[in-house]
């Protein structure tokens, strides 16, 4: 089993889904395949797209909806897929 760090790849505020009202990108416990998107960073009124770049299952979600975030700070973990 090899867990993989997701990374920001740059700073702004995280969402987890597109809008209040829409269900999570992902969940703990979500399969995702290479470019799934997985988040949001919106930085100065633009959004950009987060995308899983292994796949596997979601094994933690580090950071909240509305969370500021840091270049390189780790979003989520992923169990990569054998």
């Amino acid at each position: 089993m090899s867990i993989h760090e997701v990374p920001a790849p740059l700073p702004g505020t995280f969402y987890q889904q597109e809008s209040p009202t829409s269900p999570p990108f992902v969940t703990v416990g979500s399969v995702v395949a290479v470019g799934d998107q997985i988040g949001l960073i919106e930085v100065m009124k633009m959004f950009n797209p987060i995308t899983a770049d292994v796949a596997g299952t979601v094994v933690e979600i580090l950071v909240a909806s509305e969370d500021p975030v840091d270049v390189g700070q780790t979003l989520l973990r992923i169990e990569v897929a054998d």
